[in-house]
């Protein structure tokens, strides 16, 4: 069985894991002490021995994690990230890593309160430099789980999630914030947008943070949505006059 290594075990780092283990010999590395007694976890020394290896720590550490795999001496190696953002990570795994280390920039469209069977799943897969022909590999490992493999740059990507992920996120934190709770009257849209706020919600303040800050293009999509609800909510006020 062909090994694979994974660097950072948290809760979607676990998510990979279990996908993964289904052909391939996963090795796990994390700087935290992580107690899971079906995970037998190596030193990174060893996980950078693996040929691909999959980085799932956060955002906001992952440029320290590639500066630091980067002193390494990698050899036929191809690293991926599972950003939820692309243009950011490419940009420093180009930066950093040595050109005979493939890239390959993916992003998981699921996570721990979303990944399912029963679901339709889909990633993001592009070859930023796939120097030794891993990226049709990937490419039939996920459609092979029936997850569905999408090809785009990490500049559409990032266009494209800021307007999805990216606004899905933040209005369930809004909503959050409002104070939103489920009524005896809930309609079906109603009892959706609070599984919106509860999804999006469970994950971390930092996850949410990241999202925001790391996408080029969030800042523009909140201003844009921002102005919006004004508009609305001046016609709705003028309408009531």
């Amino acid at each position: 069985m062909k090994k694979v290594g994974l660097i950072g075990f948290g809760r979607f780092g676990e998510v990979l894991y279990n996908l993964l283990k289904k052909d391939f010999s996963v090795l796990v590395y994390d700087s935290m002490e992580i107690k899971n007694d079906a995970v037998n976890f190596s030193s990174l020394n060893e996980v950078l021995d693996c040929l691909i290896i999959f980085i799932a720590t956060p955002i906001s550490t992952f440029k320290e994690c590639v500066k630091e795999i980067s002193i390494n001496k990698l050899y036929n190696t191809t690293i991926i990230d599972v950003c939820s953002v692309k243009v950011y990570p490419v940009r420093i795994m180009e930066e950093y890593l040595q050109k005979n280390v493939g890239i390959i920039a993916s992003h998981p469209h699921f996570g721990p309160d979303s990944f399912s069977p029963f679901r339709e799943l889909k990633i993001t897969l592009y070859p930023v430099r796939d120097l030794y022909n891993r990226y049709d590999v990937l490419k039939d490992f996920f459609e092979k789980q029936s997850i569905r493999t999408i090809n785009i740059t990490p500049d559409e990507h990032d266009k494209m999630a800021a307007s999805s992920q990216g606004i899905t996120h933040f209005i369930g934190r809004v909503l959050e914030e409002f104070g939103i709770r489920s009524t005896e009257i809930n309609t079906l849209g109603f009892a959706e947008l609070l599984s919106v706020v509860e999804q999006t919600c469970n994950d971390s303040w930092d996850l949410f943070r990241d999202l925001q800050k790391y996408n080029p293009y969030t800042n523009e999509m909140i201003d844009n949505l921002v102005d919006k609800i004004s508009n609305l909510h001046s016609q709705i006020k003028n309408d009531a006059n």
